[in-house]
């Protein structure tokens, strides 16, 4: 059973990611929930203000989604890994989506990440988005933790 709280309202309270940060006005407001192995999901609901054209979502749109759930899994990873009380800074070095079928605008999707290779700092996340039980789009992201003298240490 997931945590009420999202991680990044308990780690990250005052983030500004467009994608996830609950303090950017005009973001998106990812919500993401880790499980006992370290799977993460989310639930978020598109409006007709994320459409790409009428009814379906904007593929920049799923491209911030997955790259801020593939990046919230790569941290939870890391503090786990690692015996860590906070998120440490995390960047994507890569990431490619795959949009497979449109996504509705008009019901909420659902997002999945795990951890399919770490080595020291770098870890690969997949990531899928859905619609009612529809994989529409896909992701595979390279995260990298940050040290002190880059800009995105002290993000959270």
């Amino acid at each position: 059973m997931p945590d009420e709280l999202s991680l990044q309202e308990r780690l990250a309270p005052q983030s500004m990611c467009f994608g996830c940060g609950s303090m950017n006005p005009d973001g998106l407001h990812l919500q993401s929930h880790a499980d006992a192995a370290g799977e993460l999901t989310a639930d978020w609901t598109p409006s007709a203000r994320h459409d790409a054209f009428p009814g379906v979502l904007n593929g920049g749109v799923i491209g911030a989604l997955l790259d801020c759930h593939s990046n919230w899994t790569a941290v939870i990873h890391l503090m786990r890994e690692r015996g860590l009380d906070g998120p440490p800074g995390v960047v994507t070095a890569d990431f490619h989506v795959k949009l497979r079928k449109p996504t509705p605008t008009d019901r909420p999707v659902h997002l999945r990440a795990w951890v399919v290779a770490a080595e020291g700092d770098r870890i690969t996340v997949d990531s899928e988005l859905s619609s009612d039980g529809t994989v529409t789009a896909s992701c595979r992201a390279t995260l990298v933790a940050v040290r002190p003298e880059h800009p995105a240490y002290h993000r959270w």
